[in-house]
């Protein structure tokens, strides 16, 4: 597996080999030891989650604040999406800033997306089943948005805002300006 810094160089793209055939193909989509050997800091997923979800649908932009920060590694087992990821740690040299990466079923590439970062997907293809780790669970108390669609981060969603498909709440985020941010950098390694 190959791992690739981001213009943000906590966001790591995972890129695994593909091995394939007449048959079919393998791939190696998660490998611990070399991960954390790359990273140089320790990780403990504790829960795989799924969605399944059409054309045009956009999930985002999330994040869980500490103590229940989460680590997450994204993937596509079907369709495409183009994957965000928003820097929202304060003390961070590119605070306020995006990655954007394209995931696909075919090129099996994976988004290593750190506490501290907000995260949201919009799905480029008829429909997209994507999966992610996470390293903490859930807590509704702890949960934080942001504005899909906030000017100030000039994302560029690759999609007309009319062909989008929202839910309620993700319809409500406050604007980043408004948005509960992350105190320090430490929160990446705990």
């Amino acid at each position: 597996m190959k791992f690739i810094r981001t213009a943000i160089p906590d966001v790591v793209i995972c890129e695994p080999k593909i091995f394939g055939d007449d048959r079919g193909y393998f791939v190696e989509t998660f490998r611990e030891d070399k991960l954390e050997e790359f990273l140089g800091y320790k990780i403990n997923f504790c829960q795989d989650n799924e969605s399944k979800s059409t054309y045009g649908v956009l999930r985002g932009l999330h994040y869980q604040l500490p103590p229940f920060s989460q680590t997450k590694l994204v993937r596509v087992i079907k369709g495409r999406v183009l994957d965000i990821a928003v820097d929202i740690r304060k003390e961070s040299p590119t605070f306020g800033q995006h990655v954007a990466i394209e995931l696909t079923d075919t090129n099996k590439r994976q988004a290593l997306v750190p506490r501290g970062f907000a995260h949201g997907f919009v799905v480029l293809s008829e429909e997209a089943i994507f999966a992610y780790k996470v390293d903490n669970y859930y807590s509704f108390d702890c949960e934080g948005g942001i504005a899909f669609d906030d000017k100030t981060l000039n994302i560029d969603w690759k999609l007309a805002k009319d062909h989008m498909k929202l839910s309620a709440k993700d319809l409500k985020q406050p604007l980043f300006k408004n948005a509960v941010y992350f105190d320090s950098l430490v929160s990446l390694y705990e």
